[in-house]
């Protein structure tokens, strides 16, 4: 199963990025995006931002992934 996440993208170079949830940082590929900007909020599969948006959305995301987490432990 594959599970594509919200993270804040924090660095930008070319068509790479740097996305970040929490401390974890990662690469992410722009390409399939047009506009992206430092500080969007970006869902990443793969390595790949495949859709942005808005920061309300991205915290209820992870709020309930969270949930999730805890219920699982």
């Amino acid at each position: 199963m594959c599970l594509a996440v919200p993270m804040e993208l924090v660095e930008i170079k070319d068509n790479i990025g740097v996305a970040r949830m929490g401390e974890v940082g990662i690469e992410v590929h722009l390409g399939l995006l047009g506009d992206v900007k430092l500080g969007d909020y970006l869902i990443v599969h793969a390595g790949f931002a495949i859709q942005k948006l808005d920061k309300e959305a991205a915290e209820e995301t992870l709020t309930l992934l969270n949930e999730l987490l805890e219920e699982a432990e």
